[in-house]
């Protein structure tokens, strides 16, 4: 009797051990919250795969959602129970859609692989009917939920914080926006307004595409903290200037409570039940202020710029023994911390007897956090007197914030050798060997006979040949003045220089920004194209680099008669640029040609307006 019971214990024992395996077996499922949905209401489909352990999984693959859009997802969440000693787990891949069209759609399978085992899930069927607008159903979303504008934005909020209240001008100071959220986030956010920098100038400081979430204390709660944006500004006014607000619209999930206070109701307002809706908010920083200070007045440096950092510079010349009309190059390099791109080219005083060229300059910068890097001029010299010369030092001077002083660097002076190059050889009396040369061909011995004179016709004294040759070089000699009056007046005249050279710049731009396009570089190619177009404003307005804001460049466009259709496709551009970041997408390299073909349109048209003789 007692055999035969311990039997039948062990058999229990048997059948659930094969419940648990087969309870616990691995599944993947697909669900969605609703099958009926209007033709402007939101759903949620998700993809669930459930076992004793999440290890193994790997691959996952949507169905593609045809008929659908994508407000959010893939949304990764798992959840692990243990009964009677059995471990379960589940992950589940969800996603928040709208429906594109009315009609009955299916929603394919899923795949999943597991520890080497590929995965399907059941499809899914979805009927969508005509639904009320979307502005009324968001109406009426925002009316069901018993969640205040006030409570979200104490648990959603957007903080812009500088490392420092009070600077030099042309000092730097970093501002770094944060988002602090205790709430969930449904889809993509999308910028409503960017902040104004008015009486700075700006540098964006690289961010990555994907915002990073971290834990942060603030206020005695605990926040999930990501870093929406960072700019380096250096101040170009004196006194308190304001950094503007910047607003973002972000989908909140909000979780819709139940009325009345029963015990079932509050079982099922639980968040596992995903029983949310979705509450577009607008977040908004605060108002930053900060004082600029004015720099000593006291031993201020004659070489001083306006250049505030800690820097270091160098030199090198190619050569120290050269002929003349031989060509020498001398470079500097500019480096530090600072804002790179106005410091200014520094005067490269040269002896009697040197030709100096136009230098060329080139800006590498590290806009990684504290904006750093290497400014490089290339100046061109060719000595046209033969003699021991001297390149004397070139100096450069900055403000130094940490030193409380002007700093003044210096090169090292350069001992030239120049010889007499071969085109100055001089001999007879001061005639050169080239002179002889054609001397030698054009003088002819007298002749003492006749015998080879002949008869060769008349010659018409005022025909073609004597009037080409009294009014051509009299028209070259007219057109090479009107060259030169033209050149002196551009080179004495910046403003009509960079007007004249606005759209050459653009288009090098253009080229470097294609390059990257081409590279599928989007950050570069986004900053390129921008300072393209914000380059092209500055030089066609005569706009300062350091006063320069997209506000008082579309002020001087307005007051130009621009139309205002193309105002607003510029400012549809710049915002563009500026918010690709937050909208990243698998397809960037639509986005981006279709960003090089707006851009060149507005620029086009920009030019057509700004310089119509050109176009007449």
């Amino acid at each position: 009797m007692k055999r035969e019971m311990l039997n039948n214990k062990l058999k229990i024992i048997f059948i659930a051990a094969l419940l648990n395996v087969s309870v616990f077996s691995q599944s993947f499922t697909a669900s969605v919250n609703n099958t009926t949905v209007g033709q402007n209401d939101q759903f949620q489909v998700s993809f669930t795969f459930s076992g004793t352990s999440l290890n193994g999984i790997k691959n996952f693959n949507p169905p593609a959602f045809n008929n659908f859009m994508i407000l959010s997802g893939p949304n990764q969440s798992t959840s692990m129970q243990i009964i009677n000693s059995s471990v379960s787990a589940s992950m589940t891949y969800s996603y928040y859609m709208q429906p594109k069209n009315m009609g009955k759609f299916t929603i394919g399978s899923a795949s999943i692989n597991y520890n080497g085992k590929e995965f399907k899930s059941n499809p899914l069927s979805i009927t969508v009917v005509k639904g009320a607008p979307k502005q009324q159903t968001q109406q009426q979303q925002q009316a069901s939920t018993t969640v205040s504008n006030k409570e979200i934005g104490e648990n959603l909020f957007i903080r812009a914080i500088a490392d420092r209240d009070k600077v030099y001008m042309g000092e730097q100071v970093t501002v770094t926006y944060k988002l602090y959220t205790r709430l969930g986030i449904a889809a993509q956010m999308s910028v409503s307004k960017l902040p104004n920098y008015e009486g700075f100038w700006s540098e964006e400081i690289n961010v990555p595409n994907t915002i990073s979430f971290t834990t942060e204390m603030y206020n005695g709660k605990q926040y999930r903290v990501g870093i929406l944006k960072k700019v380096a500004l250096f101040p170009s006014q004196l006194g308190e200037l304001s950094v503007t607000p910047f607003e973002l619209n972000v989908p909140v999930q909000l979780q819709h409570r139940r009325q009345g206070g029963n015990i079932f109701d509050d079982f099922f307002n639980d968040p596992f039940f995903n029983n949310v809706q979705t509450v577009n908010y607008d977040a908004k920083s605060n108002t930053l202020k900060v004082r600029v200070l004015p720099l000593p007045n006291k031993d201020v440096p004659k070489t001083f710029n306006g250049v505030v950092g800690e820097y270091t510079m160098s030199s090198q010349l190619d050569q120290t023994s050269v002929k003349t009309d031989q060509s020498m190059d001398l470079k500097l390099n500019i480096t530090g911390t600072g804002n790179i791109s106005l410091i200014t080219t520094p005067q490269l005083n040269l002896p009697p007897g040197f030709d100096q060229y136009d230098p060329k300059t080139s800006d590498q910068i590290n806009r990684t956090g504290t904006i750093n890097g290497t400014k490089t001029i290339d100046y061109l010299i060719v000595p046209r007197v033969a003699g021991k010369k001297e390149i004397p030092p070139i100096k450069f001077s900055y403000y130094s914030p940490g030193k409380h002083q002007y700093v003044t660097l210096s090169t090292q002076p350069y001992e030239i050798n120049v010889a007499q190059g071969p085109n100055n050889g001089q001999s007879y009396a001061g005639l050169s060997k080239q002179d002889i040369k054609v001397l030698d061909q054009d003088i002819r011995y007298i002749k003492t006979t006749s015998n080879d004179i002949a008869r060769i016709g008349d010659t018409e004294l005022f025909g073609f040949g004597f009037w080409s040759t009294v009014v051509l070089p009299f028209a070259a000699l007219v057109g090479l003045v009107t060259w030169k009056r033209k050149n002196d007046k551009l080179a004495g005249n910046i403003q009509l220089l960079r007007y004249q050279r606005a759209e050459k710049i653009a288009r090098a731009r253009f080229k470097t920004a294609k390059s990257l396009m081409e590279e599928n570089n989007q950050t570069g190619f986004y900053s390129e194209i921008s300072m393209a177009l914000f380059g092209y404003l500055e030089d066609k307005l005569h706009i300062s680099k350091a006063d320069f804001t997209l506000e008082k460049a579309t002020e001087e466009l307005h007051k130009k008669n621009i139309d205002g259709v193309l105002l607003d496709n510029l400012k549809n551009c710049t915002e563009k640029c500026e918010f690709a970041r937050f909208a990243p997408s698998g397809n960037g390299s639509t986005e981006m040609n279709e960003m090089y073909n707006d851009m060149t349109n507005v620029i086009i048209e920009l030019e057509k307006s700004l310089s119509p003789k050109k176009y007449s």
